[in-house]
């Protein structure tokens, strides 16, 4: 696997470049010069590589007036295109988020991209481009934004971080979608946080891509604290292709847990959304946490399903076509609501808890940390 990055450029750095180069992560030849205005487009036809051009608006400032991160959207350069998927770099002045919702166990939030390829039918996420001036939720999973300079970003910003704040990182977008087998940039964030103590760091993905730095996450546990929570909404891989139609199978995400676990990393599974009627079967979550047992996870929990407006326009129209005998349940329970009433929340939750019993795994959630790193510190302060 090459793990290369592109000339002119660090790992994690995906700013646009000014001078002709030639790209060696792969056959594809970048001839013309980029600039800042440049669009990018790599494709292959008959085994031959081109480059296509955007052409700039004829006028500036002609459209709608764009503001904020709309606006930092607007010159992103494009840096790659493929069925279907377009990805952009997105020019950025923060990576670190606070999180201010009350309902969320970590403090702060890092996504290196915006947008996902898997194109999961019931991600919540889809919102985030609204942000944008991005309306289609289709768009989230055709139009992908990498972040900018996010190392040399974190570098600046962890001092913002207080000893006990949890960093979460893919919270809305996978941090481990293909182009980070290019780009790189979830890769350069580890490595800044291998530089520094006292962390308290957890990732969450559908990609078995993860344990490609299973050397960096080895390093980082040395001084801190960081757990891998893979989610597996079901081990049924038609069922997850129909649901997550880009994402990796669920055997090769547990072979990943395996592989993570057997080299010393905390890791666990996520089993979230469960869907009503889809993957809610007492036999289906039962067997979800039976592989997670298997492969000796640390953690599991669930969420059911929350649908925002925009991810409804989605998923809706997917339901009817593939699940139309659901369609007036969904309608009912999502009708005034984006949450599941508390009563089917309660009953996956105690589903769950006798189901960690039954096969051994102790933990509920990565977030519930024991005393291991302070322990850890007080020996450290004897010498």
């Amino acid at each position: 696997m090459n793990t290369e990055s592109p000339p002119g450029s660090v790992p994690g750095s995906v700013g646009p470049k000014t001078e002709s180069v030639v790209n060696t992560v792969d056959p594809l030849t970048v001839v013309a010069p980029l600039t800042p205005k440049t669009h990018l487009c790599y494709s292959s036809v008959a085994n031959k590589r081109r480059i296509y051009m955007s052409s700039l608006p004829l006028l500036p400032g002609s459209g709608p007036r764009l503001v904020g991160i709309a606006r930092l959207a607007s010159h992103g350069e494009s840096v790659r295109q493929g069925h279907d998927v377009e990805y952009f770099t997105l020019p950025v002045r923060s990576l670190l988020n606070r999180c201010t919702g009350t309902r969320m166990p970590f403090t702060w939030t890092i996504n290196p991209y915006r947008g996902c390829e898997f194109a999961c039918k019931y991600c919540y996420a889809r919102y985030t481009h609204e942000f944008m001036e991005m309306r289609d939720g289709i768009e989230f999973e055709q139009k992908i934004y990498a972040k900018e300079h996010a190392a040399e970003l974190l570098r600046q910003e962890l001092r913002r971080v207080k000893r006990g704040e949890d960093i979460a990182i893919g919270t809305a977008t996978d941090p481990y979608q293909p182009i980070e087998r290019k780009l790189e940039i979830t890769r350069a964030i580890l490595q800044e946080f291998a530089r520094h103590s006292g962390l308290e760091v957890g990732i969450v993905t559908k990609s078995a891509m993860v344990v490609r730095d299973i050397d960096l996450l080895r390093e980082i546990s040395q001084n801190n604290w960081i757990s891998v929570s893979l989610t597996v909404t079901t081990t049924d891989a038609e069922l997850a292709r129909v649901l997550e139609p880009r994402a990796p199978r669920p055997d090769l995400r547990i072979q990943a847990l395996r592989q993570l676990r057997d080299a010393g990393i905390r890791a666990g599974i996520i089993c979230a959304p469960v869907l009503p009627g889809i993957t809610d079967s007492p036999r289906q979550l039962e067997a979800v946490v039976r592989a997670a047992a298997e492969a000796k996870a640390c953690h599991i929990y669930a969420n059911p399903l929350f649908l925002k407006p925009c991810s409804a326009a989605v998923f809706m129209p997917f339901l009817k076509e593939n699940f139309p005998q659901l369609v007036a349940d969904y309608e009912m329970r999502f009708k005034d609501r984006g949450f599941l009433p508390a009563a089917y929340r309660k009953r996956i939750s105690e589903l769950f808890a006798r189901l960690r019993v039954k096969h051994g795994i102790r933990k509920e959630s990565r977030w519930s940390w024991d005393n291991q790193l302070v322990e850890k510190e007080q020996q450290m302060s004897l010498f």
